[in-house]
């Protein structure tokens, strides 16, 4: 008798644990991030015209009273759940006291649909209604966010699912998941920082015990070259993000780690979680530790699926995986930064209240030689260092070929893309590009920085193949090669050297052509470059190749990527790092 009080008593306790934890994130949590998630089956149609309000108000974040931007009164912004061969419809309402703008990333409609001020439309002022309306003719994990100033890094941003005509999920249930990074500094204020020390929010930097370290490991002739090099660049080899969690806080669905966002599941059900970096810029490691996940989409269009224990995902990328829990346990969602300076965590579990251990942080990781093929110029001084004499020079070479023995043997016999010749302009790009990629590689098939050495799956680029052709498949009728630049010391990001401001004007694409974007990395950073309007096929050596609306580009790398012209018009074309596109990493490329 007294043990069936007992249990009777814990079932009381947990039961009201997890109401408790309903109610809290009633309040806190944007409607559409409610742990049921969807069921297969459970349709949501968005026929009629739907309203958007952006304002700025009150709102607690991570447990302090900011003011972020906000969409219907959430942070993110409302679920947007369309069907494929619908009219979207949208009005969107202008209550903050500037200009703002919606940008709907990766879908594919008019060019003055596209939201981007200056390029496509004027922008919607204050006080003002625009209505946004295109035919929607395709399906898949999707997003939104501010094209105006830095409002994105202010909370101005939110999810869009379409599903396909059919309605089939291809799971049992779905959890929408959107990762961000919020600061309670003015954006400008971050951005002046960035300008004034580059380095400014890393807090991880390298010191005299770690030099010590590398001496004992390689010897003072080695690690006394590669500081050099590292110091001719005014760089450091943890230089990975320019802003980090000295002032970030990481947050999933506006959650943050103290919050716990829960989704939750029955045993033996497929989820489909459609995971989305709406951070302005952050690179996020993701895993669920103790359960893999089948990767069926990227970036909205449809893969063959691969089964991974890890991927990495880059600011405005999106990724949908399945998964599987065979145990009625919870699991941690676990999205490291990728210099390790912090994470956030939901969990996966059968009930609210839950909770899996959280992995600890990672050691930082460091940029290793395959970074570093560089030429630096500074002060008119060439410091190019030659490609033999280079230390550590087997290292590049065993990243070139898909990184430590036990990536290797996963990753050594997928395809390779093609092998291409580089040019760089005379004098080298001009004061904006303040390094060159001597031997810029394809590095499809490396996982990344901190990543070189896990004893697990990560997906790479490599992995991806498209789930059936597409309709164009006519070889390129010319190339058009482009260079990432910057000077890190002076903040200065650009295509070729020059910032959009001092531009001569728009890339020239040919309504109608079939062409080949080949994109060289010249700097020390990870870029992750969006097209506007138009897919990308990634050149990977797979067939189909992966359809990509965003790429993100590592130092030293070159990427080609086949284009159809078929959207006349001028669209954006830039690094979706928040800051580097202020700092002039952008261009337009206009199509006619």
């Amino acid at each position: 008798m007294a043990n069936s009080i007992e249990e009777n008593r814990r079932r009381f306790i947990k039961s009201a644990i997890g109401t408790a934890s309903a109610l809290v994130l009633a309040k806190m949590a944007p409607a559409w991030a409610y742990p049921l998630g969807r069921s297969y089956g459970d349709v949501i149609h968005t026929q009629n015209v739907v309203d958007l309000h952006i304002r700025r108000e009150d709102m607690n974040v991570a447990g302090r009273i900011a003011r972020p931007i906000t969409i219907n009164g959430s942070m993110p912004g409302p679920l947007l759940r369309l069907k494929e061969g619908q009219l979207a419809s949208l009005r969107v309402s202008n209550a903050l006291n500037e200009s703002t703008s919606i940008h709907w990333h990766g879908i594919i409609l008019p060019e003055n649909m596209d939201g981007v001020p200056g390029v496509s439309f004027l922008g919607i002022d204050p006080g003002e209604t625009f209505h946004y309306e295109y035919d929607v003719n395709q399906n898949g994990t999707y997003w939104y966010h501010s094209h105006s100033g830095l409002q994105e890094q202010l909370g101005h941003l939110g999810p869009i699912v379409i599903d396909p005509e059919d309605g089939d999920i291809g799971a049992d249930r779905e959890h929408v998941i959107i990762l961000s990074d919020w600061t309670f500094e003015d954006p400008d204020e971050v951005f002046r920082n960035l300008k004034v020390a580059e380095g400014y929010y890393n807090y991880q930097q390298r010191t005299l015990g770690d030099t010590f370290d590398d001496i004992r490991r390689q010897g003072l002739a080695k690690t006394w070259q590669e500081r050099s090099m590292w110091n001719k660049m005014r760089m450091s080899a943890r230089d990975l993000l320019d802003v980090t969690g000295s002032t970030y806080t990481y947050l999933i669905n506006g959650r943050d780690n103290s919050t716990n966002w829960t989704a939750l599941y029955k045993p033996g059900e497929k989820i489909r979680l459609r995971v989305i970096n709406g951070s302005a810029m952050t690179f996020f490691d993701f895993r669920i530790p103790g359960l893999e996940m089948t990767v069926v989409s990227a970036d909205g269009q449809p893969i063959k699926p691969v089964t991974v224990d890890e991927f990495r995902i880059g600011v405005a990328e999106t990724y949908d995986v399945i998964v599987t829990p065979k145990n009625d346990r919870p699991y941690t969602l676990f999205a490291e930064s990728m210099d390790r300076s912090g994470y956030v965590r939901g969990t996966l579990a059968t009930e609210l209240g839950q909770e899996a251990p959280v992995p600890e942080l990672r050691p930082v990781p460091e940029r290793g030689m395959a970074a570093m093929g560089m030429r630096h110029e500074m002060d008119g001084m060439d410091m190019q260092s030659t490609n033999k004499e280079q230390p550590g020079m087997d290292d590049q070479q065993e990243m070139a070929e898909g990184g430590h023995a036990g990536h290797k043997a996963v990753t050594q016999q997928r395809p390779s893309a093609p092998d291409l010749g580089i040019e760089h302009a005379p004098g080298g790009h001009g004061p904006g590009a303040a390094m060159i990629a001597r031997n810029p590689v394809s590095r499809l098939n490396e996982p990344g920085v901190g990543l070189e050495n896990v004893d697990h799956r990560v997906l790479v680029y490599g992995d991806l193949i498209g789930a059936h052709p597409w309709p164009d498949d006519r070889e390129p009728e010319r190339d058009i090669e482009l260079h990432l630049t910057g000077n890190m010391e002076k903040y200065m990001w650009s295509f070729d050297g020059v910032k959009y401001t001092e531009v001569d004007g728009p890339v020239e694409f040919h309504h109608g052509e079939r062409l080949r974007l080949i994109m060289v990395n010249d700097t020390m950073m990870d870029h992750p470059i969006h097209l506007h309007g138009m897919w990308m096929e990634l050149e990977n050596g797979q067939y189909p190749r992966p359809r990509k609306h965003t790429i993100s580009i590592k130092p030293s790398e070159v990427v080609s990527l086949q284009i159809s012209a078929d959207a006349p018009g001028s669209w954006a074309f830039h690094c979706h790092l928040l800051y580097h596109m202020k700092a002039g990493m952008f261009r337009v490329v206009r199509v006619s």
